[in-house]
């Protein structure tokens, strides 16, 4: 309850700012206020809050992921306030960011299908508006309609899902949802089971999970570099961790009706993606395709309904937000200011030009492609230990092979910072920004030394 108040009153705080003429103050007074959410998500662990009347329920789960998501955030700040700073309606930016993280910090909690619509809503809404901010580029303007009209599109399938099951279970409440299908396991309505394929579709497009991901590249391209970056860290996050709460919560007893389906979703989401990246010419676009094939990693976690996969999750989307965080920016620094995406020769010399962006750029790609010793190898190695418990042999060998396709775009990109030459001059990089690099690859460090503790501390 804290945590939500206090990022609501933040958001509040960041669209008044305007008014009283206090817009200097806004990045210390956020960044402070998303340290104190980290903060009120630590106090509260093992204390199972209920809100609501039990439509909100803060346990483990929802205050880990709460609290990771804030710290993404905070990073995230760090790297645009120059931007932000820059651009006009300043506290229109601080305020829609906050507002995004209400609506996944909702949409990791609820309890209630009720609450799973606001908070998705809340988050979409600020999504649409920042994924046009930049006004005058053809690119963001459409990526904010196409945006804008698929994701109501998906919430209709959502919305028409969500009262089927209240047709048949009488409740929106995900644990009387879980206690209906365990009394009648053996004997589910069609109705049902085809409420579960509708919710299926709509969850699926918010996680950019094909055959429903074809929106993402374009809009992930055509927004500001800066909001597609808090799009597939933060947004990813909140789609997947929602995911998972209802899926296990409510359907974990029947999983014959969505895990041979989901397991599919998982392999051509692995596969678009990944192969798909490998003919991208632009790197903003290759990552986005990449950011899709994440998404079906995390699907293979959410298949395997084990002890492991939670925790697993939890691990791979804070190691994979960081690197991401790592990658999006250090593209952001080398795209010229009248071009939102560059290709892949754009990082010919970097070591030379600038050698912390090139090691930054070197550990994020290895993170990503899960090349030991970095995070990301250990997020896909419990990912893929989770899918082995529970016996899905063959989606692990398919996540693996589609994992080394990865490694040849990710290395095209390792070897020109490396080995090909430019006549470019030397980056210079704000204190800022060498910041946020320096503590994005100590966090890719620290979590490959430490992945127990992640792992488990959500038990």
């Amino acid at each position: 309850m804290k945590s939500l108040l206090l990022l609501s009153g933040l958001g509040l705080s960041a669209m008044l700012a305007e008014l009283f003429n206090l817009k200097k103050f806004l990045f210390p007074l956020v960044c402070l206020g998303l340290l104190a959410t980290i903060g009120v998500s630590i106090y509260d662990y093992n204390t199972d809050i209920h809100l609501f009347n039990n439509m909100l329920r803060l346990d483990n789960s929802a205050l880990m992921f709460t609290g990771s998501m804030a710290f993404i955030t905070l990073l995230w700040l760090i790297g645009a306030q120059d931007y932000i700073e820059k651009e006009t309606s300043i506290s229109d930016k601080y305020a829609l960011i906050l507002f995004t993280l209400v609506g996944a910090f909702v949409m990791v909690s609820y309890n209630n299908l009720t609450m799973l619509f606001i908070g998705l809503e809340i988050l979409s809404m600020s999504l649409y508006v920042l994924a046009g901010s930049k006004k005058n580029d053809l690119l963001s303007n459409e990526a904010a309609i196409k945006y804008f009209l698929m994701g109501s599109f998906a919430t209709g399938f959502l919305l028409f899902g969500i009262a089927l099951i209240y047709g048949v279970t009488g409740s929106f409440h995900i644990d009387v949802i879980g206690e209906y299908c365990r009394a009648n396991a053996n004997n589910m309505p069609n109705m049902f089971l085809a409420a579960i394929l509708l919710i299926l579709v709509g969850m699926a497009f918010k996680a950019s999970a094909a055959p429903f991901h074809f929106w993402a590249p374009d809009v992930y391209t055509g927004a500001p570099t800066l909001v597609t970056t808090y799009m597939v860290t933060v947004v990813k996050t909140a789609a997947v961790v929602s995911f998972m709460r209802l899926f296990y919560t409510s359907f974990g007893s029947v999983p014959y009706s969505w895990q041979v389906i989901v397991s599919i979703i998982a392999v051509l989401t692995m596969f678009i993606g990944n192969v798909t990246a490998v003919y991208q010419p632009k790197v903003k676009r290759l990552l986005a395709y990449s950011s899709v094939a994440h998404a079906g990693y995390l699907l293979v976690g959410l298949v395997a309904l084990s002890n492991l996969s939670n925790g697993a999750i939890f691990y791979y989307t804070l190691a994979y937000s960081v690197a991401s965080i790592l990658a999006f920016h250090i593209l952001f620094v080398l795209a010229d200011s009248k071009n939102n995406d560059i290709d892949i020769n754009a990082f010919n010399g970097l070591v030379k030009r600038n050698p912390l962006m090139a090691f930054g750029m070197t550990v994020a790609m290895f993170s990503l492609a899960g090349i030991p010793p970095i995070a990301g190898f250990f997020g896909k190695y419990y990912i893929f230990s989770a899918a082995i418990e529970a016996g899905r042999y063959k989606l692990v060998l398919l996540a693996v092979i589609a994992s080394l396709i990865s490694i040849y775009f990710y290395f095209k990109i390792v070897i020109a910072v490396y080995f090909k030459t430019t006549n470019e001059k030397t980056i210079k990089l704000s204190n800022s920004y060498k910041l946020l690099y320096a503590i994005c690859i100590a966090i890719l460090f620290a979590m490959a030394i430490a992945p127990q503790f992640f792992i488990t501390i959500q038990q």
